[in-house]
């Protein structure tokens, strides 16, 4: 019997060495975090027109498909613009103005800390406090509005559900300076590195603007234009090719077919 049980822990090692393997592992995707204590509040009206552009720098939240059910992040987690585009379930807890269930919203701008304020009684985003001021639409769907401020609890979640198709580059700049923000990204949502590459480039490293922005000083009018990106999160690299055609132009916004997962 006692051959049988170490027979049995020896197979049970080896398939646990073989599951835990760096040598096997494959992307599977962006994977929910643990749910977490944090703090809500709302800005804006029930339009959430005030919302709209925001330190991620998507513009008009409708048009480019974020919609109302978004939330400025306070800098503990804001993480210097590399949050925009992440995705967070957000439930209300302990409070009698709560109501059941949870919402999902992203991340579309800054909750900056307001130090005349203390952090208990009004300067809700002042560091090192986890807060999200959501649009409050969004924050209706958990809370009774007139509550004001309410603990949640959240957890980060892929953006796959909410974030269909491929990701879109929006291009600014001039004929010197490339600036393309980087909007509808799925899998972790958010983005840490990227490139690009014109038919007569090789591939030039972008540095980070602001916000969901990236920038290259480079001259790549007349060419067509591939992309490179790495999320930040889980570190996955995809590569968008042809994403503009030869005769792209500023203030346009185009359209990859891949996106993470």
């Amino acid at each position: 019997m006692a051959s049988f049980h170490h027979s049995w822990s020896f197979l049970f090692s080896l398939i646990f060495s073989w599951l835990v393997s760096p040598t096997r592992a494959v992307y599977h995707g962006y994977v929910p975090s643990p749910w977490t204590l944090a703090h809500a509040t709302f800005y804006g009206d029930e339009s959430a027109s005030s919302t709209m552009g925001g330190a991620c720098g998507y513009g008009n939240l409708m048009t480019n498909g974020y919609g109302t059910d978004t939330a400025a992040l306070s800098t503990t987690i804001f993480n210097n613009g590399y949050a925009c585009g992440q995705c967070y379930q957000i439930r209300c807890v302990q409070s009698p103005w709560c109501y059941t269930g949870y919402t999902t919203v992203t991340a579309t701008n800054l909750c900056p800390p307001n130090w005349s304020q203390d952090s208990n009684n009004g300067g809700w985003c002042n560091p090192p406090r986890t807060h999200f001021d959501m649009a409050k639409p969004a924050f209706m769907k958990i809370a009774r509005w007139k509550a004001g401020i309410v603990p949640v609890m959240y957890r980060r979640v892929p953006c796959n559900g909410i974030r269909k198709g491929g990701i879109r580059f929006s291009f600014q700049g001039n004929g010197y300076w490339l600036l393309v923000y980087v909007m509808n990204v799925a899998g972790a949502g958010d983005i840490s590195k990227m490139w690009v590459k014109g038919t007569k480039t090789s591939w030039i490293s972008m540095s980070h603007n602001w916000g969901a922005s990236y920038q290259a000083f480079a001259t790549l009018k007349g060419q067509a234009l591939s992309f490179r990106l790495t999320s930040y999160t889980t570190k996955q690299t995809i590569t968008a090719y042809n994403v503009a055609p030869a005769n792209w132009n500023l203030g346009l916004t185009y359209q990859a077919n891949v996106n993470f997962h």
